[in-house]
């Protein structure tokens, strides 16, 4: 994999990945099943990336505005301990993530995709969305993934830092 210079240097301080879920983890669409509720789509590569990233010791956390049974669920199976979930000002997240870490703000990673996700991507030391992100999003991000929201994005990012980052796998052969 081709990383430019700009990007490797950046992607080499990184110690945590930080994602947002609708449009990042999912496409951002969601849908209604009778009985059960409100529900979303995972790509199962962004979660083996994510379990690769995590046996390596490599923390990942989840900053979503939104909070459903279905979104923990996700959380537990992938064994992400990092999660706030219920508020779009991810600012708070992000101090304490960095508290928790102890973690510089150029030390973390935050692919998002919407509008209250600007603040945290203004703040971290690599800043990451996707294609389908709105405008101002792209504008403040150093990067824009080659593959969708929902579709592979994550595990984009996560192939890059574990290339960088010299980090193993595979982790084991169940579902992701």
């Amino acid at each position: 994999m081709k990383i430019p210079a700009k990007l490797k240097s950046k992607l080499k301080k990184i110690k945590c990945l930080i994602l947002d879920v609708d449009g990042v983890l999912t496409d951002g669409r969601v849908f209604f099943i009778k009985g059960q509720g409100w529900t979303r789509l995972y790509h199962i590569q962004d979660g083996y990336g994510i379990r690769l990233l995590l046996k390596a010791g490599f923390p990942v956390a989840i900053f979503s505005g939104g909070k459903s049974e279905e979104l923990e669920e996700r959380i537990k199976f992938l064994g992400i301990e990092h999660a706030y979930l219920g508020n779009e000002n991810k600012l708070i997240a992000l101090e304490d993530l960095k508290k928790k870490l102890g973690l510089k703000e150029d030390q973390l990673a935050f692919i998002g995709d919407e509008l209250f996700d600007i603040p945290v991507l203004k703040r971290v030391g690599l800043a990451v969305t996707v294609p389908h992100a709105v405008e101002e999003v792209a504008k403040a991000s150093d990067y824009v993934t080659k593959t969708e929201g929902g579709k592979g994005a994550v595990r984009e990012i996560i192939e890059m830092l574990r290339s960088i980052h010299k980090i193993p796998g595979p982790v084991h052969s169940g579902s992701q």
